[in-house]
């Protein structure tokens, strides 16, 4: 293996940028290949073109497994990592060493253009699921790169934007899933964001690429940039960024800036030695034939597809489907599926099955009306009769409606969460003939449902679905398999109703987070704001009771939490237990109601009942303290939810903790009632308050009202309130208070 100090200054400054657009730079002097990178966070996306950026979609065929917003919903981290572990064979053979994704960037509003491409507004579901894949990706020796770090969460001006956000919204909302998945699943790279935080742009800021990455969480891989990210060279290695993406031809400037002493050698022979780190990492993998099972991995994604749809709406038992229902099928996405989002993620697909096809190969004669073009340019009247016309003749209608590809990509965000208004005139126009409706959406982001769905007895939200999505929308609705996806984000009555719209997204060169914390759910469920389906929500075809709560403390700051699940229908089916902590005492923090932070995905047969425990560790009760400066658990009690959705709690139970003893410092500036909540600080206050009162001066106020606001008043402040000796009482406190916590 070579180290860093056998090389010269110029070879350390160039394994610092890229050889071209996705190839690493290797060591020519010393044997070491520089190997290739590619797109591909729901499939690999290898150029045929290896070395420039254009031709987006000329790539080699793939498996394209469904992307993040609809795989999301499959709440399933063993069938995610089955995934992982296919796509790292695929890499092997197209000799990849590392694929680019997945993004974990937290879903902050619907209109974000990418919000295909991300997991969750909740950053426990967007950490545990991505870490199952990256773990799958990496033990076939090949590495993944977590990305966007940090704080991407537009698409809107999004290569200069700068987000401004409070230390706790970031640690608590939009640093927690890459802090998950850095631990625990150590991926090798991760890809820095093109924004600023704050006024810092990520490829050169070191509080985000050192002392939270490398020095609190321990992430010892390489961080690379998007694709043009960096502004200056020297600046973003001494912040930590090891690999610059494309090249800039600009080694010369981090030579130069280690001459003149502007960039400490160390820092880059770190940066460097972590490239070659990496070059030697994928070796193994590069040196392997292989050639992967495309039937398999089909086969593979047809079940990821399953998982990912659903059911939001079974009114009347519409669904599932009998073998002997007349079907009129109404909705081009039928035949020409949309199926991934657009831009660097966009995959090239080893096969297509559309849902017409999956009827085909059931040997189901249905009729089929596209009902409206995908562009949207224009509706005509005789597309829409001749769906009216398909739908008479039918039992049941199956319309699939969505967004076209051009209303959601990277690149631009969306303007609204609206279905294409000429579709759902055809909707409109289909129930007044046949009421028996099932509607399929195709979409990335969520839609609006509020003004339609009661033209729909059944609705499924099948998403983006990936190659085998016309499989597997045909395996739910025939009921082939249970409906067993649940949502991973809430949705809203309308996009006012989500907190951040108000900033979104942005203007003069800033965004401001001024919902701080309460993103999605965390803000809905807190204020009890109607929505159209809430967090976590989802249909099955069987029935499940959750029941017999229990939770013990194992420690100040953690518990052991238990629930029995029971399948109570008849037949198999899958449930996704979810558990919510809810803080029951008065806070000296403001937090949401309650926030996820365990779940199970079981499968039951009729009858069947498990037992499902759940270790609920520290960072589940904590928040994080400004004045801290640190994760902090309270003592006081806590409900543990046991859920079906965020809205829909099964059975609680309460557990009491100590907290982790955290206590500030008091000065003069702590309140009246910060003095008296502390142990030490009251005995002093109290003490010293008496002693005022020997002489007949009056300390304590006996009106009520005006006794609650002396509380509030900081100690600097008390000669306002009591006279003369005001002073001394303060002076003597401190004193006393200091020598006390020096002993």
């Amino acid at each position: 293996m070579v180290n860093v100090n056998e090389l010269t200054l110029e070879e350390k400054a160039a394994l610092t940028s890229g050889a071209d657009a996705w190839h690493l730079t290797g060591v020519e002097s010393k044997g070491i290949p520089g190997y290739m990178i590619t797109d591909g966070p729901h499939g690999l996306r290898k150029m045929k073109r290896s070395t420039g950026v254009s031709g987006l979609y000329d790539t080699v065929p793939s498996t394209c497994f469904p992307p993040a917003a609809g795989f999301a919903n499959s709440w399933n981290p063993e069938l995610v990592r089955e995934v992982g572990v296919a796509m790292g064979e695929e890499c092997v053979q197209e000799k990849v060493a590392v694929i680019l994704g997945p993004g974990v960037n937290i879903k902050r509003n619907p209109l974000g253009g990418r919000c295909f491409e991300y997991w969750s507004e909740d950053p426990v579901l967007a950490g545990r699921l991505p870490a199952a894949l990256i773990e799958g990706v990496q033990s076939q020796g090949i590495g993944t790169s977590l990305k966007h770090f940090a704080a991407n969460n537009q698409e809107t001006d999004r290569m200069r934007i700068s987000a401004r956000i409070t230390e706790r919204a970031l640690r608590e909302i939009y640093l927690s899933a890459f802090e998950y998945i850095v631990k625990h699943a150590k991926p090798w790279t991760m890809m820095c964001s093109y924004n600023q935080i704050n006024g810092v742009f990520s490829s050169e800021n070191p509080w985000l690429l050192t002392k939270v990455l490398r020095d609190e969480w321990g992430y010892d891989g390489i961080v690379m940039s998007d694709w043009g990210a960096v502004h200056d060279r020297a600046a973003s290695v001494a912040a930590g960024l090891n690999l610059e993406m494309p090249p800039s031809n600009t080694d010369d400037d981090v030579v130069i800036a280690v001459r003149e002493g502007r960039l400490d050698e160390k820092q880059l022979d770190r940066m460097a030695q972590g490239m070659l780190d990496l070059l030697e990492k994928a070796r193994p993998a590069m040196e392997r034939d292989y050639t992967f099972d495309k039937d398999a991995h089909h086969a593979l994604a047809r079940r990821a597809a399953q998982e990912s749809i659903v059911l939001l709406k079974n009114d009347c038992g519409i669904l599932p489907l009998a073998a002997d229902d007349r079907i009129a099928v109404i909705g081009e996405f039928a035949r020409t599926p949309r199926y991934q989002g657009g831009g660097s993620s966009h995959i090239n697909p080893t096969r297509m099955v559309s849902f017409l096809d999956a009827l085909a190969e059931r040997g189901v004669d249905a009729t089929f009306a596209p009902g409206f073009t995908l562009d949207d340019t224009k509706q005509d009247g005789a597309l829409t009769g001749e769906a009216v016309a398909a739908a008479q003749n039918a039992d049941k209608v199956v319309m699939f409606l969505g967004l076209p590809d051009l209303a959601e990509s990277e690149g631009y965000d969306r303007t609204d969460i609206d279905l294409p208004a000429k579709q759902i005139e055809v909707l409109h126009a289909v129930a007044v003939v046949n009421p028996n409706v099932v509607v399929v959406l195709s979409n990335g982001a969520v839609v609006s449902v509020r003004d339609w769905q009661s033209d729909a007895k059944g609705l499924l939200e099948a998403w983006l679905l990936g190659q085998a999505g016309g499989q597997a929308t045909a395996d739910v609705l025939y009921g082939d398999v249970d409906a067993t996806g649940r949502l991973s984000e809430t949705i809203p009555l309308d996009i006012e109703d989500n907190p951040s719209t108000v900033n979104f997204p942005g203007g003069e060169g800033y965004v401001d987070y001024g919902e701080g914390i309460f993103v999605g759910y965390r803000y809905y469920d807190s204020r009890n704001l109607e929505v159209a389906y809430p967090f976590g929500y989802g249909l099955s075809y069987t029935e499940f009771e959750i029941g017999d709560a229990r939770v013990e403390a194992t420690g100040p700051t953690s518990a052991k939490a238990s629930v029995v699940v029971t399948n109570v229908g008849d037949r198999e089916g899958s449930q996704v237990v979810q558990v919510y902590v809810a803080p029951n005492h008065a806070s000296s923090a403001v937090r949401p109601c309650h926030e996820l932070k365990a779940f199970a995905k079981v499968h039951l047969v009729p009858g069947e009942s498990r037992t499902i425990e759940f270790d609920l560790d520290d960072r589940a009760f904590a928040y994080w303290s400004e004045r801290y400066e640190d994760w902090h658990v309270e003592a006081g009690d806590y409900m543990i939810e046991f859920a079906s959705s965020s809205r829909d709690v099964a059975d609680a139970a309460a557990v009491t903790l100590d907290g982790d003893g955290k206590t500030l410092r008091l000065t003069d500036m702590s309140t009246i009632k910060e003095w008296l909540d502390d142990p030490v600080g009251s005995a002093i206050f109290n003490a010293r308050a008496a002693e005022f009162e020997e002489d007949g001066s009056t300390f304590w106020i006996d009106d009520e009202v005006n006794a609650m606001f002396f509380l509030t008043v900081p100690l600097n402040s008390i000669t306002t309130f009591v006279g003369p000796k005001g002073r001394w009482f303060k002076e003597t406190v401190l004193s006393d208070y200091d020598a006390a916590v020096a002993r």
